[in-house]
């Protein structure tokens, strides 16, 4: 991906010329709110299911985003790809070329807690990462990358308003999914929940735009007991993180 500076001092003049090199959409048919997915596929079912009248603003190397209206409310829903460099850059973009001020991230997440399980979900306070993404805003320290407060407060009280099971905390942005060596024990003496590919980055880029985000995850498999999903389970039976994000509008 750019540098994050590489950006920066062009922002005024690129979001005048939006479509960007990755979004097909011009300036104002993408929602102030984005519900992303790592998954196309998933958008698509997010599209279908959730909203009325949506029309496709995105087909550009097959990420695809619709915006719609949600009991009234316009929203859109797009896809993010896999890692933290293919969210950042979607985001990125998102936030600052197209105006827009809430993503909530709905993926999967690999279990490393024993009350996690396939199905449940984790809401991510924050993210914690092996990666090196955040040496984009050269910061003379560790940046702690955290989800929006009042998002979180308000996936809590839906999650006990659907009676779904979740948890909040930490969760580990990993930009590796075959690892000689996770350290998965590491991270578990932590405290860290499950791992995913993408949220930290989510954060830090909402951090840095001043924007809000938030990663609700469905729980896909469980890293300690070996239990598993199928793809095509992981694409259309994960709802409930749906139904949470999208009474977050």
């Amino acid at each position: 991906m750019y540098p994050q500076n590489h950006f920066s001092n062009l922002n005024l003049k690129i979001m005048d010329k939006t479509p960007t090199p990755h979004i097909g959409a011009k300036y104002g048919e993408i929602a102030e709110t984005v519900i992303m997915a790592g998954d196309p596929l998933r958008v698509k079912l997010m599209a279908e299911k959730f909203l009325d009248d949506a029309v496709c603003f995105n087909q550009v190397r097959g990420m695809l985003g619709f915006t719609g209206t949600y009991k009234g409310k316009r929203v859109s829903v797009m896809g993010h790809g896999m890692g933290m460099a293919s969210i950042g850059i979607y985001t990125y973009e998102l936030y600052n070329f197209y105006g827009v001020k809430t993503i909530i991230r709905v993926g999967s997440a690999g279990s490393i807690n024993n009350d996690l399980h396939i199905g449940d979900l984790a809401i991510a306070m924050g993210a914690c990462t092996n990666s090196n993404y955040a040496a984009s805003y050269e910061m003379p320290g560790t940046f702690a990358p955290i989800g929006d407060f009042d998002l979180i407060r308000k996936a809590v009280e839906s999650c006990e308003k659907f009676g779904y099971n979740y948890k909040v905390g930490n969760v580990l942005s990993s930009d590796v999914f075959y690892g000689e060596n996770p350290h998965t024990d590491k991270w578990i003496n932590m405290g860290v929940l499950a791992v995913e590919m993408e949220i930290a980055a989510l954060y830090m880029n909402a951090a840095r735009s001043g924007n809000r985000a938030l990663g609700i995850c469905t729980i896909s498999d469980h890293i300690l007991t070996g239990e598993a999903t199928t793809a095509e389970e992981r694409q259309n039976n994960f709802t409930h993180m749906m139904d949470v994000a999208f009474s977050l509008i």
